[in-house]
């Protein structure tokens, strides 16, 4: 399955950089792509849990979903 989700903090060449490697490193979890114009980040997953547990690295690494809690202060 193929999903985009908006995501918080997006700033910079290197945020994308980070969310494709952290994403990309995730089993079941391939085709990471970052749009910095629309704050967003396409992947394919295989299950709901590859889903959950990517959306879980995004807010460990500082870019939550747009819709849950903002833990940095920018």
């Amino acid at each position: 399955m193929r999903t985009t989700v908006h995501i918080q903090n997006l700033r910079s060449c290197g945020c994308e950089t980070t969310i494709i490697n952290k994403l990309s490193a995730l089993k079941n979890i391939s085709e990471v792509v970052v749009d910095q114009e629309a704050e967003s980040v396409t992947f394919n997953f295989h299950t709901k849990h590859d889903f959950e547990r990517a959306k879980d690295v995004l807010s460990m690494i500082g870019y939550p979903i747009i819709g849950t809690e903002n833990k940095l202060e920018i």
